[in-house]
């Protein structure tokens, strides 16, 4: 299948309403039974063809009502306003996951369980990654907002470490695990405190996850 050059590399952080490590991680059921998450990417360096995407932050809000892979999702996307006309269609289509190959990368696998997209917004995009130190916060204005923070230990409070290595993962090859908590407020309404979240250097490619 020949698809349309592109790539986007920086830092991921997502916020879900599962358990600490996220049993979708691992193939098993959720949580609750249901999935939820609010997902965000700092785009450092990043193009679709000759359209540059360097400097970017994208967003999106996703609700399913069982396992993911079950399908009769909903997502809505968020892209920063400073992108130009260009920019917003380059990001539109990759992260809907059209020009990448089956299986490539999360964009085209979450779409295969989609039923509802609502219409994204264009908005101002706050967002802060650390991914070493675990600390991530995501604020759109009246949209919603969204954290994550170390893990830390029921006895005595500390900051607990922990990483996820998917060799071959559509996502991330190597994240670190951390507790998140969101709000959202527009065509999605989710809230969940103190469960799953991540941070991961993250390189998607039309063709799959780069080192």
């Amino acid at each position: 299948m020949a698809t349309l050059d592109w790539r986007l590399q920086g830092t991921e952080f997502i916020s879900c309403n599962c358990n600490w490590g996220c049993p979708c991680q691992f193939s098993a059921p959720p949580t609750h039974g249901n999935c939820e998450a609010v997902v965000a990417m700092r785009i450092a360096h990043g193009h679709f063809q000759a359209t540059p995407l360097d400097g970017l932050c994208w967003a999106a809000t996703f609700a399913w009502p069982g396992a993911i892979h079950k399908g009769n999702g909903s997502v809505q996307l968020f892209i920063d306003e400073r992108a130009d006309a260009a920019q917003r269609q380059a990001l539109l289509t990759i992260l809907s996951g059209q020009e990448s190959e089956p299986g490539a990368n999360v964009f085209q696998v979450f779409s295969t369980t989609l039923s509802q997209v609502f219409d994204p917004l264009f908005v101002p995009i706050e967002l802060s990654i650390d991914v070493d130190a675990r600390l991530a916060t995501l604020h759109i204005p009246g949209v919603l907002q969204a954290s994550g923070e170390p893990i830390r230990s029921p006895v005595d409070g500390r900051p607990q470490r922990a990483r996820l290595v998917l060799p071959e993962g559509f996502e991330f090859l190597e994240a670190e695990m951390a507790s998140g908590s969101h709000s959202t407020h527009a065509a999605l309404h989710l809230e969940s405190s103190g469960g799953h979240s991540h941070l991961a250097r993250v390189h998607f490619t039309g063709q799959g996850v780069q080192p």
